[in-house]
């Protein structure tokens, strides 16, 4: 689990860092202040969330059958799957029905959290 974590982790960084650059330069003066706002905000989110997916890997091989942890790093991935893609198809689209998954992925990256300060409290 902590490899796939590791992969994801690297896949996110990868992506958030182009996302970024392409919202920085290529997306400046195309987009309305509140998408762009809301494009920068999704990127923020994944890369600070990506983080926190190798923080999760490196306990997992420390402890890798801490099921908090587990859920902890699926929790993140969907998270940033949610949250950061649905504000990047949003902003790009402009469709703002998809404001509505937004606030799953929140809730999704909440639980993670909590998941994530459980499992490290169990570590022996």
């Amino acid at each position: 689990m902590a490899k796939i974590l590791l992969l994801l982790a690297s896949l996110s960084g990868f992506t958030g860092v182009g996302l970024g650059a392409f919202a920085a330069h290529g997306l400046r003066n195309r987009l309305p202040d509140n998408l762009l706002t809301a494009f920068q905000t999704g990127v923020q989110y994944q890369l600070w969330h990506t983080a926190a997916l190798i923080g999760v890997a490196l306990l997992l091989l420390r402890s890798p059958d801490n099921t908090l942890l587990k859920a902890a790093g699926v929790l993140f991935a969907l998270g940033i799957l949610l949250f950061s893609g649905s504000l990047y198809t949003l902003a790009l689209s402009g469709l703002g029905k998809l404001g509505m998954v937004t606030p799953i992925g929140g809730v999704l990256f909440l639980i993670a959290w909590i998941c994530f300060g459980a499992g490290a409290w169990r570590l022996s």
